[in-house]
């Protein structure tokens, strides 16, 4: 695929629901810090072209867990694709029902579980029908076609709120400097305070260490990123492609949060709005909590803004919905069934096609039930979409990680301590979480940890226990470079090949 077409759809991968909605909720409640999270991202970006993207080429992958396959064996490759589902189910599964909500309010003006569970299955059952048929070229050129779609509808809004508001572009950036007394201002993109709770998930401190690994995941160990990076050319390619779709990410995230700045203006400053008052209570819909982008997509803008709107939140949802379907059934058939039905015998290779396509529709059922959930989930929680949306990730990424950092770096662990190290990442991960807190720990002592870092105690605790065992056979002891022909090094292929 071309490099330009990839990054795009790696972009509109990495982009969602939870954006479309999210984004501008973040502006309104805080700042551009959210912004600055892309220096994380470009780190991460950096590290996976040098260290991940050239294995998997030189080895010729289908999925990334095969990676795993040469260093520790096959139960290794097998549990990593297992402990990846279930991560993905959570989160393609969340941002599915963020999308839900939105169509469901939009089309049927009801919040109820009737309506959002039907929401759900008109997503998946246009999302598997062409994903199920297309395969992963229509998935990439749809991702490039939805990422223009929403990201026009997102620019339709920006510019409806600029002309709606009675105030110049001055008056609004001096308005917005100056929030009000005690008050910070909302155009700061960088905090350097050591704040480890949910409300500090953004700044410096956690974009060097927690955001750095959750890119680092996303973009290097998560196939339903990384495959689209797997059909460029070459590794060299691949690497650009992914690079370029951190950079065109910024303007994009830029129109979002700049949004929510604009419905600050529109809603807490009603001197810029010469009205008489303000949204004095948190924005709801028939008595539920919604975002502040939602609230006035239903309440404000005008009935055909509103129908482009709904076509952009529907075109996000579908870009992340089809990326899962196809991501998830490939390491369902590469990583899990293709070894056992092998053992049985060969078959031709349009078997496992009819298998793939089968493992998209198991794998609908399972994302449109995670997205049932998540109705219930987050309204246990008042943490932000965004935040939501990306926590939800941390509980496959940290085994995730500890394990690759253990193959990539050090010559040790085996196909038991990386089924353990996976388990435990989840565990750790799940241990943080405000609802299993109050099962073993008193009111006293609980306290709120904010997602990345936990994603860092999760992944070094992971990366610990994966290291504990020795390697077992001298061919572990094969240091694998970068890049195949890299001095001193025989090349992957030839130690594939020798493995083989």
């Amino acid at each position: 695929m071309p490099v330009w077409v990839v990054a795009v759809s790696i972009l509109a991968t990495a982009q969602s629901a939870a954006t479309f909605l999210g984004g501008p909720d973040q502006g309104y409640r805080s700042d551009f810090s959210y912004l600055a999270s892309n220096l994380g991202a470009f780190i991460a970006a950096m590290f996976v072209a040098a260290y991940l993207l050239p294995k998997f080429y030189a080895l010729k992958v289908f999925t990334v867990y095969e990676l795993l396959e040469q260093r520790f064996g096959s139960k290794a490759k097998k549990h990593a694709g297992i402990m990846y589902l279930f991560g993905r189910v959570f989160a393609s599964g969340s941002r599915l029902y963020m999308a839900a909500i939105a169509v469901s309010m939009i089309l049927f003006g009801s919040f109820d579980a009737e309506s959002v569970v039907f929401s759900i299955l008109i997503l998946v059952s246009v999302g598997l029908l062409y994903t199920i048929y297309g395969g992963i070229r229509t998935v990439i050129y749809s991702d490039v076609f939805q990422c223009a779609v929403y990201v026009s509808a997102a620019a339709m809004v920006l510019f409806y709120l600029l002309d709606t508001i009675p105030a110049d572009f001055m008056t609004i950036l001096s308005a917005l400097e100056n929030p009000g007394e005690m008050q910070e201002s909302k155009l700061t993109v960088m905090h350097f305070d050591w704040d480890t709770s949910s409300a500090g998930v953004f700044n410096f401190w956690s974009i060097l260490t927690g955001l750095v690994l959750l890119n680092i995941a996303a973009f290097g160990l998560d196939q339903d990123m990384t495959q689209r990076a797997l059909t460029c050319g070459n590794a060299k390619q691949a690497s650009r492609a992914m690079l370029a779709s951190v950079i065109l990410v910024i303007p994009v995230m830029l129109i979002f949060i700049f949004i929510g700045m604009l419905l600050y203006i529109f809603y807490q400053r009603p001197d810029l709005m010469l009205s008489e008052q303000s949204l004095a209570s948190a924005p709801n819909f028939q008595g539920e909590p919604v975002t502040i982008f939602m609230y006035f997509v239903l309440n404000e803008i005008p009935a055909g803004i509103k129908g482009f709107v709904t076509i952009g939140i529907v075109a996000a949802a579908l870009s992340t919905l089809n990326s899962g379907l196809n991501s998830m059934s490939s390491v369902l058939v590469q990583d899990i069934y293709r070894p056992w039905r092998e053992k049985q015998g060969k078959v031709k290779e349009q078997h496992y096609v009819r298998a793939g396509q089968l493992g998209m529709a198991v794998v609908a059922i399972a994302l449109a039930a995670m997205a049932c959930l998540c109705y219930y989930w987050q309204q246990y929680t008042d943490m932000p979409l965004l935040q939501f949306a990306l926590s939800v990730m941390v509980f496959s990424y940290c085994g995730l990680l500890g394990v690759y950092f253990c193959a990539l770096f050090t010559g040790r662990g085996s196909e038991n301590s990386v089924t353990i190290a996976l388990i435990s990442g989840f565990v750790i991960t799940l241990l943080f979480q405000p609802y299993i807190m109050t099962l073993y720990l008193p009111a006293e002592y609980q306290f709120d940890l904010g997602f990345s870092w936990q994603l860092c105690i999760g992944t070094l605790a992971s990366f610990l226990i994966c290291i504990s065992v020795e390697r077992k056979s001298a061919a572990d002891a094969i240091d694998l470079h970068p890049y195949p022909d890299s001095p001193g090094n025989e090349g992957l292929l030839q130690v594939k090949s020798r493995q083989e």
